[in-house]
């Protein structure tokens, strides 16, 4: 009986990940979660500081119209 496509397709990606994938160890994974962690962080913060500049440049604009 021939088998569904869908089927096939699942045994050869479960294969290629179990068998063919290079998985980073315990230490790689948390250096690198650390560094997306602390890049978020720091993204964060430039678009906090950009709001506040532009938040406080339009209370200085709607000010001087008044």
């Amino acid at each position: 009986m021939k088998k569904l496509k869908l089927l096939t397709d699942i045994e050869e990606s479960y294969t290629e990940l179990r068998y063919k994938t290079s998985w980073p160890t315990k230490g790689q994974l948390i250096k690198s979660a650390i560094i997306v962690m602390i890049a978020s962080v720091i993204i964060a913060l430039i678009i906090f500081v950009m709001d506040q500049i532009v938040d406080n440049l339009m209370h200085l604009i709607y000010s001087l119209g008044n």
